[in-house]
């Protein structure tokens, strides 16, 4: 039976089921008006689309073969050019066979350092590329391109970089090229992977990423500033290589470098029908155009001598820098032979300054039927080359020698102070020349072992019947009571003293004052006149 408050009962029940729906409905309208608050859900639930979220370590180009491949290759590429920065570090104190180049080898150095340094930055960042390295490498790749144009197109820088000079530029440039490459093939592998994997390109950096950036960055911009005083350098050598020498330039020690030598004057003969002594000088510490050119040029005039000669060390003006290591008996040799490639012969008066006067003493001793006579101006003893070998001075001229390419100091000596081609060569600048610190590095390693045994040895050898005549300065036997000993020890190399002269007030270099250059024109004018 159908009762019959069934009817009713339903239509409550019906009437409640509604009524809970509509109280539902108001609290969920309530919660979606309510303000939001720390426990407000600010995104929507993620989808379960089957990409993967940005950050997710998955997410990285090295997925790719070609990524890994082009890393793998600068890897190789850092270990082949670390290994040739390490062989021509090592050249600069012993030069490898076929090795050897005339100029000073620091450009070589530089270039070779400015490509480990390069590929070094390329590695460390190599997972954040970004534009500022692009464009950086750009510009290092166009300047070192300019400076490979400008060694093989100029004969002379040509000549002095050798095929160790052009092989390092064009490495250097390739390897600034391959740089750009690698930071392009980097960012299309992220941009690869990232659309694969997360659906959409990443434009978004991390403070980690935006700091390696930055970094990479500065580090960028320190390299371009470096190769551009490398390029301004190369271009005031190609300047500076225009400048003609006097003389002529002879190959010598198997035509690995070339030595500079210059004769002045005609030869003479006396009534005997001899030849009349040449005086061939030696310079001391600087080149001889710049110092005693002056004084030997007006004996000359004056008419107290005839005919002189005169050369420059390896490294200094126009001499090549000779392989390493080198001592002042090697440098007598390359004399000998660049004089007799020139058809120079004796009788010699040997006048000499400073450290100058080991080497010719030297080459006195291997020329003893030749030479004529000895003048020693302030020359230096055996017993004091240790000044000039200490290791520290050794390490300073070592790291003068690799910013030497930067030419910081003669680009501003070019712009602001107005020197010329004459000062860099040989002149005011010379001694900020590569091939000028080279000189007096591979004169500092040998001083205290191989050229202090020549010397010593030539002491034995040298005929005691050579006129001999000395010059002291006269501030530099005051002011140092070891120098005046030794002075006065170089007085007894021979048995044949025709004067020792101290000049008052004269400094090292004793031609400077007007005293100074009246007792050196005197005394080789008697020199020469000597029987």
């Amino acid at each position: 039976m159908v009762s019959l408050w069934g009817s009713k009962n339903g239509e409550e029940q019906q009437q409640g089921a509604d009524g809970g729906h509509d109280e539902d409905d108001n609290r969920h309208l309530s919660r979606q008006s309510r303000e939001a608050d720390e426990r407000t859900r600010l995104l929507p639930p993620q989808r379960n689309d089957g990409y993967l979220d940005p950050d997710d370590p998955a997410v990285s180009p090295y997925n790719l073969f070609s990524v890994r491949a082009v890393r793998y290759v600068c890897v190789l590429f850092l270990i082949i050019s670390f290994l040739w920065w390490v062989l021509l570090l090592v050249s600069v104190f012993v030069s490898p066979p076929a090795m050897h180049t005339r100029g000073s080898g620091f450009f070589d150095f530089s270039f070779t350092t400015l490509t480990v340094g390069n590929l070094l930055i390329g590695l460390l960042f190599f997972s954040t590329p970004s534009k500022a390295m692009e464009i950086s490498s750009l510009i290092i790749a166009g300047l070192l391109l300019l400076d490979m144009v400008i060694v093989l197109a100029v004969q002379r820088l040509r000549s002095e970089e050798g095929w160790v000079g052009i092989a390092s530029v064009i490495w250097a440039t390739v390897m600034a090229l391959y740089n750009v490459m690698s930071d392009r093939v980097v960012a299309w592998g992220k941009k690869e992977e990232e659309e694969r994997l997360t659906g959409r390109q990443e434009t978004r950096r991390t403070i980690r990423e935006w700091c390696a950036v930055l970094t990479a960055t500065i580090v960028m911009v320190i390299y371009i500033i470096i190769t551009i005083l490398l390029t301004a350098t190369l271009l005031l050598r190609s300047r500076d290589a225009s400048l003609k020498p006097p003389g002529e330039r002879f190959l010598v020690d198997g035509d690995k470098y070339k030595l500079h030598l210059a004769c002045v004057g005609n030869v003479t003969y006396n009534a005997k029908g001899k030849r009349n002594p040449t005086v061939l000088v030696e310079s001391g510490e600087t080149p001889f155009e710049d110092t005693m050119d002056d004084w030997i040029y007006n004996a000359y005039r004056n008419g107290t001598i005839d005919r002189y000669c005169y050369y420059d060390r390896p490294g200094l003006a126009w001499s090549d820098n000779a392989p390493s290591p080198h001592s002042a008996g090697m440098t007598s040799d390359a004399l000998s032979e660049a004089l007799a490639r020139a058809g120079e012969e004796g009788p010699w008066v040997l006048v000499s300054a400073g450290v100058g006067s080991i080497y010719s003493r030297i080459f006195s001793s291997r020329h003893v039927r030749d030479v004529h006579g000895l003048f020693l101006i302030d020359g230096l003893h055996e017993d004091l080359l240790h000044r000039i070998g200490s290791p520290a001075r050794g390490l300073v001229l070592w790291g003068r020698g690799v910013i030497s390419p930067l030419g910081y100091d003669r680009l501003i000596g070019a712009i602001f102070k107005g020197r010329t081609r004459e000062d860099r060569v040989y002149g005011k600048s010379a001694y900020q020349a590569g091939k000028f610190i080279k000189a007096k590095l591979q004169e500092n390693l040998v001083a205290n072992s191989l050229t202090k045994n020549e010397v010593s040895q030539a002491r034995n050898i040298q005929t005691p019947k050579t006129p001999l005549a000395v010059v002291s300065s006269g501030i530099e036997v005051r002011k140092d009571n070891e120098w005046e000993r030794k002075q006065e020890d170089l007085t007894r190399i021979t048995d044949n003293l025709l004067s020792w002269d101290i000049v008052n007030k004269a400094p090292h270099q004793v031609w400077l004052t007007l005293d100074g250059r009246r007792i050196l024109e005197r005394r080789l004018g008697e020199l020469v006149r000597a029987k």
